[in-house]
């Protein structure tokens, strides 16, 4: 069920975090979460544990330890708290009644097995455990899957420091294989120590006596310091054979402090029995109308009344139980060795099929749930059970009615309120799986978003296009000093005359896309492209302070790209011009469709002549652009004086190379 791998998603990302469990799920190649009630395939589950072992680098037993250990926490935290507090007043009947757990569990999820959650096919674990002289215990533990029983200790464990203030240890002395009915199942046998955890004031206690006893032992002289000596003693004695100190239960309270008769206080409990039973047989198989009693051969002695009818074998006595009915759970052979080994657990019985008569074995078989009683003096076994049923429509199917249950039986309005449960149940789901469908929904829009994002920003800066989503007015802003780049190909009107838009396309697309990643290279900004003509600046739309080194390192970038962009005309290398400005400009948005980022002022102009009259495969620059760089690693080359159109004459320098920088440097390549 999904409960489980939830609960491991939930553990990876408290402790590891979101990326861990992002990385473990894809290695995994699992789903990102889980339906509650969905059943999953158990490879999902050893798999996420396979690749936790590998990415955390630790060994599988301590994984499993610690997901026990958390699974007990996540299962408090899903409201089973309530529950497993009231399954024993200590740590032997809370293990004791584990498979009850299962065992009721079963009856509202069908196949949602509490400490251990596997899909329908699959059977639960079982639990039989057995308390030893020195205070320890031997806990068995049966499944069909192998190498899980490291959970065990983990969820014990914590229960146990949880619920009864107890820290144990926990150690596998005992390891098989045995056949059952389903196949070989795994056997392990846990010895379970017990260590005392006291409390700040048991410990206050616990020193006092202590040191009251050795405070006795110097005073023996006195007969009164003897007496205290001794209590003192038994005191300590009682609380060293305590090996598992529980918490006093509410009735053990109120057995301490309850008077019966002229005042004797009731310390314990001793039940009276009458000197005969003071009820006939009739009364007693009709008042449990589903019971049996059989002997060590499985001779059936005695049955009730609804029993007998849904299985009219049994009206002839001493006919054998194994031949009408086989054991579904626990998974044991069907002798009375065995159901004496397990006979703290719940017995599930159902009906064989050959057996029923005729008309009956299209019906589902019936099953019955109960408890086995070891009667010693009669040495047989009463089996008190009642019908294994979770709705009216399995009643119903099983030709039954409410009135062949006992009204003292529970399982009666169990029926009734599992059948609304079951409703509720089936709502949950569908809510958990529009929830899931919204979840993937609403990750899917944030993809869509966050590609819209990235386009916007890609034409417009990013404060610009946040501002714009705002619906914000974008107000224009003067920059003091940038760096403007033009560049245009060479001869690109011959070219475009002697061939086919889409070869000019193709063409400018391969210059363009080598220009647009050195501009993320460089760290400039792509103002826009006209044509062949490029246009960049740095120091704008965030001013810094080296914005004209940018700008040149990208234009020496440039010149070596377009070395790579075939001219569709004679197969040989393009050729680019480039200009470079620096100078104070206005930039803003204008316009409401498609709106652009632009720049004004005479910087812009002068940039664009110096492209214009530049020179094939070189970088042309202005006077106040060389003063940038002159002082920056650069090798430059004085151009001279030359007519300007609409400047007359101006100063320039070429551009040659960076001193410092490799051609790989230049072009970002690793």
């Amino acid at each position: 069920y999904g409960f489980i791998n939830t609960c491991l998603k939930s553990l990876v990302v408290e402790k590891y975090g979101e990326e861990t469990w992002e990385k473990l799920r894809l290695q995994a190649g699992v789903q990102d979460s889980f339906l509650t009630f969905e059943v999953y395939k158990d490879e999902i589950t050893m798999q996420l544990v396979d690749k936790a072992c590998k990415i955390l680098g630790v060994p599988a037993d301590m994984v499993l330890r610690e997901f026990g250990e958390y699974f007990f926490e996540f299962c408090k935290r899903s409201g089973y708290d309530h529950m497993l507090r009231t399954l024993g007043g200590n740590l032997y009947e809370f293990i004791e009644n584990l498979d009850s757990l299962h065992s009721y569990l079963s009856l509202s999820y069908q196949a949602i097995l509490f400490f251990f959650i596997f899909p329908q096919e699959m059977n639960a674990p079982s639990f039989r455990v057995e308390k030893n002289e020195d205070g320890s215990m031997h806990l068995h533990y049966y499944s069909d899957r192998r190498g899980l029983c490291h959970i065990v200790p983990g969820i014990i464990g914590a229960a146990a420091l949880d619920f009864f203030n107890i820290e144990i240890s926990m150690e596998i002395v005992n390891q098989t294989e045995e056949e059952e009915r389903t196949g070989k199942k795994e056997h392990i046998v846990f010895l379970v120590t017990q260590n005392p955890v006291f409390s700040y004031k048991e410990r206050n206690e616990f020193s006092s006596s202590s040191q009251y006893l050795a405070d006795s032992e110097k005073q023996t002289e006195n007969p009164l310091n003897k007496e205290g000596l001794e209590k003192a003693k038994n005191a300590l004695r009682d609380r060293e054979s305590s090996v598992c100190p529980v918490k006093k239960s509410h009735w053990k309270t109120i057995r301490g402090i309850i008077t019966l008769g002229k005042g004797k206080l009731l310390r314990g409990f001793d039940p009276v029995y009458p000197k005969s039973l003071w009820i006939d047989t009739k009364t007693f198989c009709n008042g449990l109308p589903f019971h049996m009693v059989f002997d060590k051969e499985l001779r059936v002695k005695q049955a009730g009344v609804s029993i007998q009818k849904i299985v009219p074998g049994l009206q002839t006595m001493d006919i054998c139980l194994d031949h009408y009915f086989s054991i579904v759970h626990p998974e044991v052979p069907f002798t009375i060795s065995s159901i004496q080994k397990f006979i703290n657990s719940q017995f599930v019985f159902q009906t064989r099929r050959e057996m029923m008569p005729e008309s009956w074995k299209q019906r589902p078989m019936l099953e019955l749930r109960g408890q086995m009683i070891w009667m010693e003096s009669l040495e047989c076994m009463l089996y008190l059970c009642s019908p294994l049923l979770r709705t009216l429509h399995e009643l119903e199917e099983r030709q039954m009615h409410i009135a062949d249950i006992a009204p003292h039986d529970v399982t009666r309005d169990l029926i009734l309120l599992n059948q609304q449960r079951l409703a509720e149940m089936e709502l949950s789901n569908q809510l958990e799986r529009k929830k899931e469908e919204l979840r993937i929904l609403s990750k899917h829009l944030e993809e869509e978003k966050k590609k819209t994002e990235a386009l916007l920003y890609a034409m417009l800066p990013q404060h610009v296009a946040n501002q714009l989503k705002e619906g914000k007015r974008v107000e224009a802003g003067e920059f003091k000093e940038c760096t403007i780049l033009f560049s245009d190909v060479v001869t690109f009107t011959n070219i475009c005359a002697q061939c086919e838009p889409i070869q000019i396309v193709l063409m400018l697309n391969s210059m363009y896309l080598r220009f647009d990643r050195l501009t993320t290279v460089h760290d400039v900004y792509k103002v826009e492209t006209i044509g062949d003509a490029y246009m960049v600046v740095g120091g704008v739309p965030v001013p810094v302070p080296t914005h004209a080194e940018r700008v040149a390192n990208f234009a020496l970038g440039m010149i070596i790209a377009a070395k790579g962009v075939q001219n569709p005309v004679s197969g040989n290398p393009i050729q680019i011009r480039v200009g470079i400005h620096t100078g104070p400009v206005l930039a803003g948005v204008v316009g409401e469709k498609m709106p652009r980022y632009c720049l004004f002022g005479d910087t812009v102009n002068i940039a664009s002549r110096m492209e214009s009259h530049g020179v094939p495969s070189k970088i042309h620059l202005s006077s106040s652009a060389y003063q940038c760089l002159k002082y920056k690693n650069f090798e430059m080359t004085e151009r001279g004086e030359i007519e300007v159109k609409g400047k007359g004459k101006m100063h320039t320098y070429f551009l040659v190379r960076n001193k410092t920088a490799t051609e790989n440097e230049i072009m970002g390549r690793p």
